[in-house]
């Protein structure tokens, strides 16, 4: 596999009049997880789309495990694993027959993972004789997690993959992904609107607003990208007291200095990825409406003459 499993140089996409994706840049290093944020419309699904091979593209290079994926074949398509939002179309089968069913067709393109080891490993086993339509839902993501894996991927795209689980489903489907990550090494992009799933998992995060790349980084580089600060709490004269410093570790000095060498009831926050995300979009929404009211100041409407 190369040094990126994936890579796009001015990918976009348009739909009639409608662009969706402008110029998008990307780069993933074999080996990493990366989460692609933004809101609704922001692109993800496009881009997502394009990458898989599903769908084709406006303009620009796309490069996923060393392939176009507008042209790549069927032993391309065997190397990636792809775990949709929602997936309903084998419900009737039973959760063994349905994996021994895909392994025979994947097979034949290299090392498919045998079905009952895989149910092992995404912790199924009890569950093969039952069928797809009563598992429970997160029982149904290990299931969705298991079709993906079962041609041992280099590459596996996850959409919202806890999407709708309880508290610790989620957690347990989300060690279930890092460990695939750690252990096999399979580099893997996903999109969520979970920010702590996000922060949790990910090596690296893409924002995508407007279908365009905001920024991209460690959770630690886009919270100093954006000038977000930690928060500092302690006791002081019988006070609690709550400071933002860019540099908390110089405040916790200067505290320490006034209060003789010890703080009482000390924390510090730093900006979690939620605090830098929300910031990130309003702000690019307060610019885009800056934007269009520049854009209506230069171009004032038709006065009744001209029309």
């Amino acid at each position: 596999m190369s040094a990126h499993a994936v890579r796009t140089e001015g990918l976009s996409m348009s739909y009639g009049d409608k662009q969706v994706l402008h110029g998008v840049d990307l780069a993933i290093p074999a080996g990493e997880i990366v989460a692609l944020l933004g809101p609704n419309g922001a692109g993800k699904t496009t881009t997502m789309e394009i990458l898989e091979g599903f769908r084709g593209r406006s303009a620009g290079s796309v490069s996923v495990l060393g392939e176009d994926p507008q042209t790549a074949g069927e032993a391309w398509r065997s190397r990636i694993g792809v775990v949709l939002q929602h997936w309903e179309d084998h419900a009737n089968w039973r959760v063994g027959e349905f994996l021994r069913l895909l392994h025979d067709h994947y097979r034949p393109f290299g090392d498919a993972w045998d079905a009952e080891e895989l149910l092992a490993a995404v912790g199924l086993e009890s569950q093969r004789d039952t069928p797809i339509k009563v598992l429970s839902g997160g029982q149904r993501r290990r299931m969705d997690l298991a079709a993906g894996l079962i041609g041992r991927p280099e590459l596996l795209f996850l959409d919202e993959p806890s999407n709708g689980l309880d508290p610790v489903s989620r957690r347990d489907f989300q060690e279930l992904v890092a460990k695939l990550n750690r252990d096999l090494g399979v580099t893997i992009l996903m999109t969520t609107h979970d920010l702590h799933e996000a922060e949790r998992l990910a090596d690296r995060i893409v924002v995508l607003i407007g279908g365009r790349v905001l920024a991209e980084g460690t959770v630690a580089a886009l919270s100093e990208e954006m000038g977000e600060r930690a928060e500092v709490r302690w006791t002081e004269d019988g006070r609690r007291r709550i400071e933002r410093s860019a540099d908390p570790l110089d405040l916790i000095d200067r505290v320490r200095a006034r209060c003789g060498g010890t703080v009482a009831d000390l924390e510090v926050r730093r900006s979690s990825l939620e605090d830098t995300y929300l910031a990130m979009v309003a702000r690019a929404l307060a610019g885009e409406t800056l934007r269009a009211d520049e854009e209506d100041e230069a171009d004032p409407a038709p006065s009744e003459e001209r029309r």
